[in-house]
C-alpha cells in the first residue's frame, strides 16, 4: 500500500506555484494548483486534501479570510512577504498550522510541510497498483502498463491520472484536473482526457473507465478489488 499525500497550492504567482509544483512532484507528491481563494474552494469540491500551501496576499479574498473560512479542517501552511511579528500572528490567528516568510528556501518548505503531515497522522491508503481493464497504475511512479506493455505518458497525464485514481467513482470537473487556474487549461482537460482514453481504453469512443458524466465533469471506475 501505498499514501500519496495531495497538495493544494493557492498562490497568485504563476512561478511560484510551478517552483513548488515541480519540487514537491519531484519529492513524491501529488499536486493541484490554484491562482486564488475561489479557485481553490473549486478545486475542493470532491476532493479532500491533505495539505495547503496558502499565500497571504492574492487579489480578491485574502488567504487570511480563506483560512479563517476552512475552520482547521485541513493543515494549512501559510505564506507570506509580510515578515514581521504582528504579521505572524496574525496568520497564525486564523487557526493556520504554520507560518513561513517569502523568500523562503524550498527545503525548509519541504520539512514543515513533512512535519505538518505526521502530526496530522495517517491518511486512507489506495493501492500502490490500481487495475482497470487490462491496464495497470502504479501511483508511486506514475507507470501504466497496458496487457503487460509499457505506456508512454505525459506529466501531466500521470497527474490526471493520480488525481482520478484517487477519487475513483466520483466525479472531477475541469477545473479541479487543470492546474494553472486559467479557462484555457481547464479547456485542455477535454484534449488531455481524449488522449488518456486512446492508451487505456479498448474503445476509446465508447469509454468503459474514464467516463464523462455529462455538465459534471469525468470520472475513474476501478475493477473491483483495485
Amino acid at each position: 500500500m501505498i499514501s500519496q499525500p495531495h497538495i493544494l497550492i493557492v498562490d497568485d504567482d504563476r512561478r511560484i506555484r510551478e517552483l513548488l509544483r515541480s519540487y514537491l512532484s519531484d519529492h513524491g507528491y501529488l499536486i493541484s494548483l490554484a491562482a486564488s481563494a475561489a479557485d481553490a474552494r473549486e478545486r475542493m469540491r470532491g476532493v479532500i486534501f491533505d495539505l495547503i500551501i496558502l499565500d497571504v496576499m492574492m487579489p480578491g479574498e485574502t488567504g487570511l479570510t480563506f483560512a479563517k473560512s476552512l475552520g482547521g479542517k485541513f493543515p494549512v501552511l501559510m505564506l507570506s512577504a509580510l515578515s514581521e511579528v504582528p504579521d505572524r500572528i496574525a496568520g497564525l490567528a486564523t487557526g493556520v498550522d504554520d507560518y513561513l516568510s517569502k523568500p523562503f528556501e524550498p527545503q525548509e518548505l519541504l520539512l514543515r510541510l513533512q512535519s505538518l503531515l505526521r502530526r496530522a497522522g495517517p491518511k486512507v491508503e489506495i493501492p500502490r497498483d490500481v487495475t482497470f481493464g487490462g491496464c495497470r497504475f502504479n501511483m508511486a511512479h506514475g507507470e501504466l502498463l497496458r496487457e503487460g506493455e509499457a505506456v508512454r505518458l505525459t506529466s501531466r497525464e500521470k497527474d490526471i491520472l493520480r488525481m482520478l485514481v484517487q477519487s475513483s467513482g466520483q466525479v472531477l470537473n475541469r477545473m479541479q484536473l487543470a492546474q494553472s487556474g486559467s479557462e484555457d487549461s481547464a479547456r485542455s482537460i477535454d484534449v488531455q482526457i481524449n488522449r488518456l482514453r486512446h492508451k487505456i481504453e479498448a474503445d476509446p469512443a465508447n469509454p468503459k473507465y474514464l467516463q464523462t458524466v455529462r455538465g459534471a465533469g469525468y470520472a475513474l471506475f476501478l475493477d473491483s478489488g483495485s
